[in-house]
Protein backbone atom coordinates (compact mmCIF):
# COMPACT_ATOMS: atom_id res chain seq x y z
CA UNK A 1 0.00 0.00 0.00
CA UNK A 2 1.27 3.25 -1.02
CA UNK A 3 0.23 6.34 0.84
CA UNK A 4 0.57 9.66 -0.69
CA UNK A 5 1.61 12.49 1.46
CA UNK A 6 0.20 15.76 0.51
CA UNK A 7 2.35 18.74 1.12
CA UNK A 8 0.41 21.94 1.42
CA UNK A 9 2.27 25.14 0.88
CA UNK A 10 1.42 28.06 3.10
CA UNK A 11 -0.88 30.41 1.37
CA UNK A 12 -0.33 34.09 1.80
CA UNK A 13 -3.45 36.11 1.84
CA UNK A 14 -3.36 39.15 -0.41
CA UNK A 15 -4.39 41.40 2.51
CA UNK A 16 -1.47 40.42 4.76
CA UNK A 17 1.17 42.81 3.28
CA UNK A 18 -1.43 45.56 3.15
CA UNK A 19 -2.19 45.12 6.84
CA UNK A 20 1.53 45.16 7.73
CA UNK A 21 2.23 48.33 5.74
CA UNK A 22 -0.87 50.06 7.12
CA UNK A 23 0.08 49.13 10.67
CA UNK A 24 3.62 50.45 10.22
CA UNK A 25 2.34 53.67 8.68
CA UNK A 26 -0.12 54.24 11.51
CA UNK A 27 2.64 53.58 14.03
CA UNK A 28 4.91 56.17 12.41
CA UNK A 29 2.11 58.76 12.29
CA UNK A 30 1.36 58.06 15.96
CA UNK A 31 5.04 58.60 16.88
CA UNK A 32 5.14 61.89 14.93
CA UNK A 33 2.04 63.15 16.76
CA UNK A 34 3.50 62.22 20.14
CA UNK A 35 6.79 63.97 19.29
CA UNK A 36 4.94 67.12 18.17
CA UNK A 37 2.92 67.15 21.39
CA UNK A 38 6.09 66.78 23.49
CA UNK A 39 7.83 69.60 21.62
CA UNK A 40 4.82 71.85 22.13
CA UNK A 41 4.61 71.02 25.83
CA UNK A 42 8.34 71.61 26.32
CA UNK A 43 8.06 75.08 24.76
CA UNK A 44 10.40 74.48 21.82
CA UNK A 45 7.75 75.42 19.28
CA UNK A 46 8.39 78.68 17.46
CA UNK A 47 6.34 81.75 18.03
CA UNK A 48 3.50 82.30 15.61
CA UNK A 49 2.88 85.36 13.50
CA UNK A 50 0.31 86.60 16.04
CA UNK A 51 2.98 87.16 18.73
CA UNK A 52 5.49 89.04 16.57
CA UNK A 53 4.57 92.44 18.02
CA UNK A 54 4.40 91.18 21.60
CA UNK A 55 7.20 90.38 23.99
CA UNK A 56 6.80 89.20 27.57
CA UNK A 57 9.56 90.97 29.48
CA UNK A 58 8.77 89.98 33.08
CA UNK A 59 6.41 87.82 35.03
CA UNK A 60 5.60 86.62 38.52
CA UNK A 61 3.54 83.65 39.64
CA UNK A 62 0.95 84.46 42.28
CA UNK A 63 -0.68 81.06 42.61
CA UNK A 64 -1.11 77.77 40.79
CA UNK A 65 -2.94 79.43 37.88
CA UNK A 66 -2.47 83.14 38.49
CA UNK A 67 0.33 85.29 37.08
CA UNK A 68 1.22 88.93 36.60
CA UNK A 69 3.17 89.65 33.43
CA UNK A 70 4.60 92.73 31.73
CA UNK A 71 4.13 92.67 27.97
CA UNK A 72 5.93 95.05 25.61
CA UNK A 73 3.88 96.19 22.64
CA UNK A 74 4.76 98.77 20.02
CA UNK A 75 4.11 101.95 22.02
CA UNK A 76 3.52 100.83 25.62
CA UNK A 77 4.15 98.23 28.27
CA UNK A 78 1.11 96.49 29.70
CA UNK A 79 0.85 94.95 33.15
CA UNK A 80 -1.56 92.02 32.81
CA UNK A 81 -3.18 89.74 35.34
CA UNK A 82 -3.49 86.27 33.84
CA UNK A 83 -5.73 83.56 35.29
CA UNK A 84 -7.10 80.32 33.90
CA UNK A 85 -10.30 82.05 32.83
CA UNK A 86 -9.33 85.58 31.81
CA UNK A 87 -6.66 88.19 31.19
CA UNK A 88 -7.09 91.60 32.83
CA UNK A 89 -5.26 94.86 32.16
CA UNK A 90 -3.93 96.08 35.50
CA UNK A 91 -1.82 99.06 34.42
CA UNK A 92 -0.27 100.72 31.36
CA UNK A 93 3.37 101.82 31.53
CA UNK A 94 5.29 104.08 29.14
CA UNK A 95 7.56 102.31 26.65
CA UNK A 96 10.89 101.10 27.98
CA UNK A 97 13.84 103.41 27.25
CA UNK A 98 16.13 102.17 24.50
CA UNK A 99 19.52 101.09 25.80
CA UNK A 100 22.52 102.61 24.01
CA UNK A 101 24.73 100.25 22.05
CA UNK A 102 28.06 99.32 23.66
CA UNK A 103 31.16 101.13 22.44
CA UNK A 104 32.48 98.09 20.57
CA UNK A 105 29.32 97.94 18.46
CA UNK A 106 29.89 101.46 17.10
CA UNK A 107 33.01 100.40 15.20
CA UNK A 108 32.43 100.59 11.47
CA UNK A 109 35.41 98.45 10.70
CA UNK A 110 35.33 94.70 11.33
CA UNK A 111 39.08 94.42 11.78
CA UNK A 112 39.21 97.10 14.48
CA UNK A 113 36.34 95.41 16.30
CA UNK A 114 38.16 92.05 16.18
CA UNK A 115 41.36 93.66 17.48
CA UNK A 116 39.44 95.16 20.39
CA UNK A 117 37.87 91.82 21.23
CA UNK A 118 41.20 90.01 21.03
CA UNK A 119 42.83 92.58 23.34
CA UNK A 120 40.07 92.05 25.90
CA UNK A 121 40.54 88.30 25.91
CA UNK A 122 44.32 88.63 26.43
CA UNK A 123 45.39 87.47 22.99
CA UNK A 124 47.56 89.61 20.75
Amino acid sequence: MKTQATVSQPTASPASPLIQVSGALLGIIFLILIAAWLVKRAGFAGRGAATRGLKVTAGATLGPRERVVIVDVEDARLVLGVTAGQISLLHTLPPAPQEPLPATATHNDFSSMMKTLLKRSGRS
